[in-house]
């Protein structure tokens, strides 16, 4: 399954918010080393009930908007 997220760091909570318009991440973490990227992995594989193994950024490493691909069991 693949599905695009937007990110926002630096933020007071971290949680996952679903509009019609999409996917969007709020994070505590800044974007520096990574830290992002693992918390947004952290994050996801809580809401969506996985493996963070199975959770991959397929692109947007360094970007806002994100793509997201959860590899089924």
């Amino acid at each position: 399954m693949k599905f695009l997220v937007s990110v926002k760091t630096r933020t007071k909570k971290s949680v996952i918010v679903e509009t019609p318009l999409g996917t969007t991440a709020y994070l505590t973490s800044a974007p520096v080393d990574g830290k992002a990227n693992e918390e947004l992995i952290t994050l996801l594989a809580e809401y969506c009930d996985v493996s963070p193994s199975r959770i991959f950024i397929k692109s947007g490493m360094t970007s806002q908007k994100k793509l997201i691909e959860i590899k089924e069991a």
